[in-house]
Order: C-alpha cells, then sequence, then structure tokens
C-alpha cells in the first residue's frame, strides 16, 4: 500500500528542470512559486511518487524526503557537513539505536539530525554550540524535523567549559581547532569509544594527530571521501560535468585504556621512528622500530 501526505509531513516537490524543495503541509495553505501555486489540500491525502500539478499546470513530482535532502535543503547560516562525510561518519562513529553520541559545533543542525535518525528511538545525541544565532537556528531546524525529543542542545564553548557527559559511546567534533577541545572529549567519551572529526586543511590534520596520541587515541584513521555523479542516460552515460571532491579530512581513532596507547601506535609512525634512528647511527632491530623490511632504498626517501 502507497504512503498518503498527511498534514503537517514534510513533502520533496522535484520539478522538471530537477530543482528541489521542502515544503511542510498545513491544511489551507498554499505554496507559493514562480511555478505557479499549489495548494497543499491537493497534496494532503496522495500518494507519494506520483505527479502534481500547479494552478498553472506546471508539474512537480511529490516525494518523501531522505536525510540526504533534508541535510542538503536545511536552511542555514553555515557551511555543512555533505551528505556523504554524513553517511560515513555514522559508520565509522558505529552508531545505532539506543546509543549515546556527543557533538560539538551544532552549526546549522544538518549532521545533527543524521546523528539523531541513526541512534533514535532509544539513544541519544548531545550537541554544543557556541554562537548564539546558529544555535537558535539549529533548536528551530530540529523541532521542525520532530527530533528534539532525541537532542539536546547546550550554548556553550566546550574547549573553555568541557562537556555535561560522560561514559558516551562516540564523539564528534567539527571545530576550526578542535585539538584545544580533545581533553574534554577523553573525558566524556567511555574508554574503547569512538572520536571523530573533520578538518579541511592538512595542517589542522598534523595538529590533530599529534593531540591524539598525546591523549591516549589510537586506532587512527585519516580519510577523504571524493563524490562523482553520472549522467543518468542509457545510451550517453557519463560522468557529470561537476563533482562534489574535497570537503574536509575525516579523522577517527578509539580512546583506549590508559597507559595503553604506547603499545598501539600506528605502524608507518614506528617505521618512521625506525628509520630515523638507523639514519642516527646503528640500531638493534626490535619488534618496536620494525626495521626488518626496510632497506636502504626506503631510507633514502626521508
Amino acid at each position: 500500500m502507497s504512503a498518503l501526505a498527511q498534514s503537517n509531513d514534510l513533502v520533496l516537490l522535484v520539478s522538471e528542470d530537477e530543482k528541489r524543495y521542502l515544503v511542510r503541509l498545513k491544511a489551507g495553505s498554499i505554496w507559493h512559486s514562480n511555478r505557479g501555486r499549489l495548494p497543499h489540500d491537493a497534496l494532503i491525502g496522495q500518494p507519494f511518487g506520483q505527479t502534481v500539478q500547479t494552478l498553472i499546470g506546471r508539474p512537480l513530482l511529490m516525494l518523501e524526503p531522505t536525510t540526504y535532502d533534508l541535510i542538503s535543503l536545511l536552511k542555514r547560516v553555515t557551511q555543512i557537513i555533505f551528505p556523504k562525510d554524513a553517511a560515513h561518519i555514522l559508520m565509522r562513529l558505529n552508531l545505532f539505536p539506543g546509543r549515546r553520541v556527543l557533538e560539538a559545533g551544532t552549526g546549522s543542525g544538518g549532521l545533527t539530525l543524521a546523528l539523531a535518525r541513526a541512534v533514535m528511538p532509544s539513544g541519544h545525541v548531545y550537541t554544543y554550540e557556541i554562537k548564539p544565532e546558529t544555535f537558535t537556528l539549529a533548536k528551530r531546524n530540529l523541532e521542525s524535523l520532530g527530533l528534539l525529543p532525541y537532542v539536546s542542545l547546550q550554548q556553550r564553548d566546550v574547549t573553555v567549559a568541557g562537556f555535561d557527559e560522560q561514559d558516551v559511546d562516540a564523539c564528534f567534533l567539527d571545530l576550526r581547532e578542535p585539538w584545544a577541545t580533545l581533553p574534554a572529549a577523553v573525558t566524556a567519551l567511555k574508554t574503547g569509544g569512538i572520536f571523530g572529526s573533520l578538518v579541511p586543511t592538512t595542517n589542522q590534520v598534523e595538529e590533530m594527530l599529534r593531540a591524539l596520541q598525546t591523549h591516549g587515541f589510537s586506532d587512527i584513521t585519516v580519510e577523504e571521501l571524493l563524490l562523482r555523479s553520472y549522467k543518468p542516460v542509457p545510451d550517453r552515460l557519463r560522468p557529470a560535468d561537476r563533482m562534489v571532491a574535497h570537503t574536509g579530512y575525516l579523522i577517527f581513532a578509539r580512546k583506549l585504556a590508559e597507559g595503553e596507547a604506547h603499545r598501539w601506535r600506528p605502524r608507518e609512525q614506528k617505521r618512521y621512528a625506525g628509520r630515523l634512528a638507523a639514519l642516527a647511527g646503528p640500531v638493534t632491530t626490535s619488534p618496536d622500530n620494525d626495521l626488518a623490511d626496510a632497506d636502504d632504498a626506503e631510507l633514502a626517501t626521508l
């Protein structure tokens, strides 16, 4: 049986030139656009996936909006985390219903809504934003989507005041200098909990890597996702003229038990430390310096 659009539902309207519009249905209201007016009553009670027409006969496809649509079309005053990154973040943070996740840098609430949809109905998102106007917009956005029962928002500089929560399953920082908030994240995360962050430049990645190793994290990964769409025409299938390329570097790590991090340094870091020692003078090969397979050619690359 087809799902029917109801009053207060969000619907996605797609035009012939693939413009997309989010509309909250309300009995008696009218949607106004340059494509003509469209009474909400003409949509309420109708199944998703069908064509509707404005009062001047312009066709629109009515669909149920996805999380991708909600993030992409969210009202915002800040740059959002792109859906391609948000989806990967959910997987990397191991989020599912019942998990408790911490976020700093709410922004307009794009990633927050994805986090909430992943952990609801039994989990919870705790999110912090420093800017008053951004905080207000994020709260309004989440309220309009019916997600406030699963999200606790606070306006606070977490670098100074830290977090209220402890033993959370995961923490994600979308801040200009996330390494400055890392001590607070360590306190809030459970042992074995997952940390994530997004930064736009390699300089920031370097700062984060040093901070993560200093604060007892391991199983560290740095990733970048590039998304290329194709024109969906069977007879002339080819890549789209534009692609969503660099949006940021994603960094993930695990909080280890106290005293364990030094045992689990990245393999490449061990190799690099061993090569430096080899250049400085004679060394004895051990599991830690891992020089067994480092030949002269590798040493010459330093």
